[in-house]
C-alpha cells in the first residue's frame, strides 16, 4: 500500500502553510556574474535610448561578491552632449535595475566611454563631398 500526502485548504502534513520551507532547509539561489552583466547592460541600453546605428551597444563586465555587485561599464555617446551627466544617468539607472531585479547592493558603477560618435557632416548622408 502506498503512503499519501493529504492537504487541506493549503495546509500539508507538518500543519503550515503548503510549499513552506523552514529558513535552514532552503537552498541558496545563485545568479551567474554573466547574467547579472547582461541585467547591467541592458539597463545601460535602456537609459541610452536612441543612439546612432554606429554605435556599439553597451558592454557590461561584474565583480560579484558577498551580495554586492561592482560593475564597469563600457558604452559609445552620441556627441554634442553633456557626457557627464549622461554618464550619472546611466550610473543611476543601472545601479537601480540590478538592485531590483538581482537583490544584490550596486555601490560602484563605473562608465568608460570608449568613443564619441559626431552627427554626418552636413550633406555626407547624399554622398556630397563638397
Amino acid at each position: 500500500m502506498t503512503a499519501l500526502t493529504t492537504v487541506h485548504e493549503g495546509v500539508g502534513e507538518r500543519g503550515g502553510p503548503r510549499g513552506a520551507v523552514a529558513p535552514g532547509e532552503r537552498g541558496a539561489t545563485r545568479i551567474a556574474d554573466r547574467v547579472v552583466a547582461k541585467i547591467a547592460a541592458q539597463a545601460a541600453r535602456e537609459r541610452l535610448g536612441d543612439q546612432s546605428r554606429r554605435a556599439a551597444s553597451p558592454h557590461a563586465t561584474v565583480a560579484v561578491h558577498h551580495g554586492t555587485v561592482r560593475v564597469r561599464l563600457h558604452l559609445e555617446l552620441d556627441y554634442p552632449c553633456d557626457i557627464g551627466a549622461r554618464c550619472a544617468d546611466v550610473r543611476r539607472h543601472v545601479a537601480s535595475r540590478v538592485r531590483a531585479l538581482v537583490g544584490m547592493e550596486v555601490p560602484e558603477v563605473a562608465v568608460h566611454v570608449e568613443r564619441l560618435h559626431l552627427p554626418p557632416a552636413h550633406g555626407a548622408a547624399q554622398g556630397r563631398t563638397r
